[in-house]
């Protein structure tokens, strides 16, 4: 008999796993909000509970007062430098922390599936921190910065930078690959008319500059790449 017979047939899911990456970011975000949501309810906690999401921004939201107070004092306590991260671990209602992890899946998906896992947390991490940071440093805004959206920004700005290659290696234009950010810029927009403008749109914007430029360095082949170019040049 013939062994290529014998063999069984390899099996290819028509679905590709999620990044590890992106999977631990999305149950950190869906567990903490879980958490949050259950307890508003009375269903944990107890009578306590209730309060524990409002306690969560009051300890883990950025807030620019607070890096006023640090710039001014040159003292840069850990529990408020852990703010610049933890403030996209916490959200204000469960559509915020959905809308979140659904853009997340999506793009992590796509961002994740090139670039290494570490550099994929690196880029939501690094977007999110510059965010904060330019929400501090260019707004007096004393509201609370809290969710994941720049650090997904940040993904979208990795995913951007992935069309602009392919599209250059194509020689279409490249200007196509910002149709995206574009799109979602011009929603934030009619939902600020509609229902009033925030600033958190700045981290958005910054945390999306930040994932395209970060992707030079850390997509694979991209410090080399960024190197002959700037030898060409």
């Amino acid at each position: 008999m013939n062994e290529d017979h014998d063999q069984e047939p390899e099996i290819i899911s028509p679905v590709n796993p999620l990044p590890p990456v992106v999977v631990a970011l999305f149950l950190m975000i869906i567990c903490i909000e879980a958490i949050f949501s259950l307890a508003s309810r009375g269903l944990i906690g107890g009578a306590g509970g209730i309060g524990w999401r409002l306690e969560a921004l009051q300890t883990y939201a950025f807030l620019g007062p607070i890096f006023d107070w640090m710039w001014n004092n040159g003292q840069w306590p850990t529990e408020h430098l852990i703010r610049f991260v933890s403030y996209m671990f916490v959200h204000g209602s469960f559509m915020h922390a959905l809308f979140v992890c659904v853009m997340l899946l999506a793009l992590g998906k796509m961002v994740g599936e090139v670039f290494t896992g570490f550099a994929t947390l690196a880029v939501f991490t690094v977007s999110g921190i510059v965010g904060a940071l330019a929400y501090a440093v260019l707004l007096d805004d004393q509201a609370p910065l809290i969710g994941g959206f720049p650090g997904v920004y940040g993904l979208i700005g990795a995913f951007t930078y992935l069309l602009w290659l392919r599209l250059g290696q194509m020689g279409a234009q490249q200007v196509q690959a910002f149709t995206l950010i574009g799109f979602l810029m011009g929603i934030q927009l009619i939902f600020g008319l509609l229902f009033g403008v925030q600033n958190d749109w700045l981290a958005d914007v910054f945390g999306f500059v930040t994932g395209f430029a970060l992707s030079f360095l850390v997509s694979p082949g991209g410090f080399a790449r960024l190197r002959d170019k700037m030898h060409r040049d």
